[in-house]
């Protein structure tokens, strides 16, 4: 079969990168198959045992088991969520089932419990170091949360709501996938695109052209309810068709109508919840995180609320005068929150965001800006390996350095959107770092950002630089992360802390060395004028009303559905009026500031890892701007401060309580009242 499936033998390229060109859709059920059978046969050899567990006899081999597995898994997945072209959904929806039943088979297994449950409770007596302890706790804790505990009975019923809820959650990413590409808007005339720059009409007509559609223009839609147009766009009506269009997706009646599978979702994660001794879904999420309650959660979300929505209140009527005072004046919507901010802050700071463009060209800002700042804090350096390639032509790929030139692993960037790659932007491993395995990290960042025509060069906006660092800073996170036990690789931390190293990454957007070198003009090569910055700098607290509102809008969706009880979720429940409900009870009800994402395009919730946990970007921002505040104490961008922070929180992995790495690195527990500042929630 190795011969014949390029899956089952170790790829021969540099840091085990997989042999894309090789791999065909064919080969990866096959390839599953084979790897879910092969671990089943190391976990068996580690339950057949006779002798009593050590932590050599048990933890050792089942760190060890399942690399063939992890190693698959993380090749397709890496396509899945990329380029997901019809065959490989379809193997997706396959695979869910099979994929949740395996890992049931592990978490769930009694004798391997009972192994591991041996050693936890004698851990005191153990001569174990910080890792191998911590690998144990955990160990035992995820299990136990898992519901290794449970009878026979209860186990059966909770694989089988696992199973469903794999296949449901891959449903609703693939709804949402066709929703998203059918109710890309499409303009026949030009003039209607009013206010967009010639990078981003060139764009438009690229992706009308790859949909046959020669002569028009066609605006794909991002993952969250707004539009980047929106803030340029001169021509109302075009802009409520693009609005219009993303609040639709996957609200209406048809196949790829989510309401249905979101509703069963929420009740099976209820069932669930229940099975394993808890009183809803978000008990059971954040049990086991840092927040450890959504008590702890919603007591956060309500404190932030009450004075983002008072600011956002403010803001709006700031808008609504600017329309007022215009011929035809009207009531501010949604659709137009972000043309008329544009025009108030033009006004008040006499900045121009949208203008900023021809300043962010992409390759410069990578190069210049986002691995610039990375050589300078923490010495690494990137040579891009042409030699090298992914599992898409768009995906480039990086060799990163220390300053010693000893080896760090690979970065692949994949910038483009495309029909095939679902919304938003992400980082993953393809290959983890373990000491125990001899691997070194490969990771990849995923970004959407319209591609432009042959000869036109890519010009980002402000909030796609904000992207581009945000997501490097998780992939540094993985990268950095060096670990003997492949279960704390990378990012495998708890789920509100691993926002946090990302979030600080943004930090060197403005910082001045690192913005002289990227923000050039892309046809002048002029810097971004000083004034300019200092306008940016100025006007860092504008608009966070809404954007703070927005946000934690949709984490209190999140909350909202995933508290309620099984009785509350097995009700018919109107998806619409629920989330009116909802927004209602935390006041954040305004119609002009629309949660981020709605119920039916929340992917992070509904088809990603963060159900009851979309809280985690706030709550790691408490620890991010208490962080920021540090950097700038001490000196900011230093090697002894990035030294710092990569050997203290990076490179820890999830080796260590995150919290107790945070005290390490900072020398006390994160204050809150540097968010609140950033915020502009301080008074």
């Amino acid at each position: 079969m190795a011969n014949e499936n390029p899956l089952l033998s170790p790829s021969t390229l540099p840091y085990g990168l997989p042999d894309y060109a090789a791999i065909r859709p064919a080969h990866y059920l096959p390839a599953f198959d084979e790897a879910f059978a092969q671990q089943r046969v190391e976990i068996g050899a580690i339950t057949r045992v006779r002798s009593m567990p050590t932590f050599e006899n048990t933890m050792v081999p089942l760190e060890m088991s399942g690399r063939l597995l992890g190693d698959v898994a993380r090749t397709f997945y890496t396509v899945s969520s990329a380029d997901a072209t019809p065959e490989i959904q379809l193997i997706e929806e396959t695979l869910a089932p099979l994929m949740s039943a395996h890992n049931d088979s592990i978490e769930l297994n009694s004798a391997l419990f009972w192994r591991i449950k041996t050693l936890h409770d004698a851990l005191d007596d153990l001569d174990l170091e910080p890792e191998q302890r911590y690998l144990v706790q955990r160990r035992f804790r995820e299990m136990s949360h898992a519901g290794a505990g449970l009878d026979d009975t209860a186990k059966a019923q909770l694989t089988a709501l696992n199973q469903r809820l794999s296949t449901l959650t891959t449903s609703f990413e693939k709804n949402l996938l066709r929703d998203t590409n059918d109710l890309a808007v499409v303009f026949d005339d030009v003039a209607e695109l009013d206010g967009l720059a010639e990078g981003e009409l060139s764009a438009a007509a690229q992706a009308a052209a790859e949909r046959g559609l020669a002569g028009k223009w066609v605006i794909t839609l991002t993952l969250f309810t707004g539009h980047p147009y929106l803030a340029s766009l001169t021509n109302r009506a075009s802009r409520k068709r693009i609005f219009d269009a993303s609040r639709a997706r996957g609200s209406r009646d048809g196949e790829n109508d989510n309401r249905p599978v979101l509703r069963e979702i929420v009740r099976l994660r209820a069932e669930r919840a229940r099975l394993l001794g808890y009183d809803s879904h978000a008990a059971y999420i954040t049990s086991d995180e840092t927040a450890g309650s959504p008590g702890a959660v919603h007591d956060l979300l309500r404190r932030l609320a009450v004075p983002a929505a008072r600011n956002a209140r403010r803001e709006q009527a700031a808008l609504q005068a600017v329309i007022d005072a215009e011929p035809e004046p009207f009531p501010l919507d949604a659709h137009d929150w972000a043309f008329y901010t544009e025009k108030v802050r033009a006004a008040e700071y006499d900045l121009d965001r949208g203008a900023l463009r021809p300043w962010f060209e992409a390759e410069r800002v990578l190069r210049d800006g986002v691995f610039h700042a990375a050589t300078e804090l923490y010495g690494v350096t990137f040579a891009e390996r042409h030699d090298l390639g992914a599992y898409h032509p768009d995906a480039r790929v990086f060799e990163v350095r220390n300053a010693d030139a000893t080896t760090v692993g690979l970065f692949v960037l994949d910038l483009y959107t495309r029909d095939t790659k679902r919304g938003g932007a992400w980082m993953n491993s393809i290959v983890s770092q373990s000491r125990l395995r001899g691997t070194q990290a490969v990771v990849v960042n995923n970004l959407n950002v319209p591609k432009p025509t042959d000869g036109k060069p890519t010009l980002l906006t402000l909030d796609e630089v904000t992207t581009l660092f945000h997501e490097f800073g998780h992939a540094l996170h993985g990268l950095f992360a060096t670990v003997t036990y492949p279960h704390f690789a990378g990012t495998n931390v708890f789920r509100d802390f691993v926002e946090f190293p990302s979030q600080v990454n943004e930090m060197w957007i403005y910082w001045p060395e690192i913005l002289d070198t990227y923000a050039r003009h892309s046809e002048t090569g002029e810097p971004l004028p000083r004034d300019v910055v200092a306008k940016l700098r100025a006007s860092e607290a504008f608009n966070q009303g809404f954007a703070t509102s927005e946000y934690l809008a949709a984490s209190w969706l999140d909350q909202a559905w995933h508290s309620l009880s099984a009785e509350d979720a097995a009700s018919e429940i109107d998806v619409a009026a629920f989330e009116a409900s909802a927004l209602a009870d935390i006041g954040l009800d305004n119609p002009a500031v629309p949660t981020r994402y709605s119920s039916t395009y929340f992917a992070h919730v509904f088809s990603g890892g963060y159900s009851a946990g979309y809280y985690s970007y706030i709550w790691s921002e408490v620890l991010d701007a208490d962080a920021v505040e540090w950097f700038r104490e001490n000196g900011g961008l230093t090697r002894a401060n990035g030294d710092r922070f990569r050997n203290r929180l990076l490179g820890v992995g999830g080796s260590k309580d995150p919290l107790e790495a945070y005290r390490d690195f900072r020398g006390r527990n994160a204050e809150i009242q540097p968010l609140l500042e950033r915020r502009g929630l301080a008074s």
